[in-house]
């Protein structure tokens, strides 16, 4: 990636820098981006994946985008009472709406009437969508997540950062790009595709990187986390249902978990697991059943909540973790033809935990892109149709995230386009130092010179 790794290169009168980047535990989506933002563990900002169970609410939910779950105060809001009308932009980070910042782009489907969804977003100020729209056409939904993701999705993502500094300047202008996220985990990071993703995305950041350098603004280019290989699936759910520990409730012939009758489930989020269990009587067995599992390393109990940071009140009464080529499934019956029909669809907010092989077309159905043709041919022509092409077959996946790597090399990077406001540069930086990072290029001093109030947001 000759155009990202200019970044940490000397440049005239400024001095890059490329580091390692530790991140916090999980090392999923959502927890490193909060941490980034906030400089607080997950314990403290309590986004302790990319969705939890929600116990007021007896449901499973992911990819959230209400801000305020986020606790704690956010780098903006640092800057702000340093810096009066400092300006910021989010273009495509998470927990994006309802945050202050000043400029928001996210994805935000359209859901009809009848059940389908259309590719939109959701900005502020409100007339940013269509001026994105007229530039850029609507927001590549389709190309964000599922079988058909591609690097259409970070392109238009990167061209809409462009629009938002060119027209409005922020100071900070924060811009998530997803794209080495899918075929990491389809082929695995050391496969030739990887590689191809890697050069594409390189292509894409191009014109960006040449406009921030136009504009004299300070590039921090960095990784939530590492992905690795893995080829082992780990049905934690069916081990819980097979000891009699998980209850599911049957319609239509067809089976959905009952988290209010189970006394032990899982939700599943790359290689960790957060196992909700009710009495805590249960908690010995759920523990030495989970930590017999093949693929599983550990088990954090309170202690080790506590010692991996993610001892939240949202957090499962254990958290399981999985060995470094092993990962979770969220399957919980135990015969295919039993499966919902959800399962076998892109439904990031039906599913009780997160499936990677929704970036997949089941290689088992011959005809599944003449299908997935014909169901998208129904859908232009205003009929329902049910796009079913993703595998139940979880041996498919091939990379995955979540755990703490045991290679730094395995884990994200950190480069820094100019570090002249730095007092120091560091081989190696926390998740958690970003914030400081970031005031300090910003032209200001650090949190630890200025701490911030403890403050939940919203409060």
């Amino acid at each position: 990636m000759p155009h990202l790794r200019a970044v940490a290169e000397p440049d005239g009168d400024t001095q890059g820098h490329g580091a390692q980047l530790e991140p916090v535990f999980p090392a999923v989506t959502c927890s490193v981006q909060a941490s980034l933002l906030t400089g607080l563990p997950p314990s403290r900002h309590g986004i302790v994946g990319n969705g939890w169970y929600f116990r007021d609410l007896g449901e499973v939910l992911l990819w959230r985008q209400h801000n305020l779950l986020v606790e704690g105060e956010k780098v903006w809001d640092t800057a702000r009472r340093r810096h009066p009308g400092y300006r910021v932009a989010n273009i495509c980070w998470w927990y994006a709406m309802g945050a202050g910042t000043n400029i928001t782009v996210t994805p935000r489907p359209v859901y009809h009437a009848d059940g389908h969804k259309s590719p939109d977003c959701y900005t502020v100020p409100p007339g940013l969508r269509d001026e994105l729209t007229d530039a850029l056409g609507p927001f590549p939904l389709f190309d964000y997540w599922g079988p058909r993701a591609s690097i259409a999705s970070s392109r238009w993502i990167a061209r809409a950062t462009e629009h938002v500094i060119r027209t409005a300047a922020p100071d900070l202008t924060l811009a998530y790009l997803p794209h080495l996220d899918y075929d990491l985990q389809r082929f695995g990071p050391a496969a030739p595709q990887a590689a191809a993703a890697a050069r594409a995305l390189d292509t894409v950041l191009a014109p960006l990187l040449h406009l921030a350098r136009e504009h004299g603004t300070t590039v921090v280019a960095l990784s939530e986390y590492g992905i690795t290989a893995v080829d082992h699936p780990v049905h934690i759910n069916r081990a819980l249902r097979a000891a009699g520990l998980l209850t599911v409730y049957t319609q239509a012939g067809m089976e959905y978990l009952d988290p209010y009758t189970s006394r032990a489930f899982a939700v599943a989020d790359h290689q960790v697991a957060h196992l909700y269990v009710p009495d805590p009587a249960d908690l010995p067995r759920v523990a030495e059943l989970v930590r017999a599992l093949p693929g599983v390393e550990r088990v954090l109990d309170s202690a080790g909540k506590a010692a991996y940071g993610i001892d939240h009140a949202r957090t499962g009464e254990l958290v399981a973790v999985a060995t470094t080529n092993a990962w979770f499934t969220y399957y919980y019956w135990l015969d295919d033809t039993r499966a919902p029909d959800f399962a076998r669809c892109v439904e990031i907010h039906r599913k009780p935990g997160y499936d990677p092989a929704e970036l997949l077309l089941d290689p088992a159905d011959r005809l599944v892109r003449l299908r997935a043709a014909a169901a998208l041919a129904r859908r232009r022509l205003g009929l329902r149709s049910t796009l079913s092409v993703v595998p139940l077959d979880a041996t498919h996946v091939c990379g995955s995230h979540g755990r703490l790597p045991d290679d730094p090399d395995d884990g994200p990077v950190l480069l820094l386009s100019d570090t002249t406001r730095l007092p120091r540069v560091q081989p190696r930086y926390a998740a958690t130092d970003l914030p400081d990072l970031l005031l300090r290029l910003a032209g200001g001093t650090g949190r630890e010179e200025h701490p911030a109030p403890r403050v939940r947001s919203g409060t």
